[in-house]
């Protein structure tokens, strides 16, 4: 059973930095596809940034030069280092993940009815 677990969220000033972290379990092999996710109160949830099978990475405009996604296959981690924080920055931020393959991920990375498998969510807060 695949499991996705987040961790690194919390409370920074704006201007700070947080890193968050994804763990998986129950699945070893190399086709991931993994994305951060967010959901502000009140908005719908929107891709923040994402890797590929091959670890292509992909942003969203509002993060791009302010974040950084990466995967660690050793470690089976998904990472996102987030500089620069701002309060819009606020938000639950939810690993996803699925395995197989994806045509056309590089536009559809968004699309967050296309993962198969999602954590339970760690908050960030940026205060201004």
């Amino acid at each position: 059973q695949v499991q996705l677990l987040e961790s690194g969220g919390g409370s920074v000033q704006a201007g700070g930095s947080l890193r968050l972290s994804c763990g998986v379990s129950g699945y070893t092999g190399s086709n991931s596809y993994m994305a951060w996710f967010r959901q502000a109160p009140g908005k719908k949830r929107e891709g923040v940034a994402a890797v590929d099978r091959v670890g292509n990475a992909f942003y969203a405009d509002s993060v791009k030069g302010r974040f950084t996604v990466s995967k660690d296959n050793a470690k089976n981690t998904l990472l996102l280092q987030m500089d620069s924080l701002k309060p819009d920055d606020t938000a639950m931020y939810y690993c996803a993940a699925v395995f197989g393959s994806w045509e056309g991920y590089t536009i559809g990375w968004k699309l967050d009815k296309e993962y198969r498998f999602w954590g339970q969510g760690t908050p960030v807060t940026v205060s201004s």
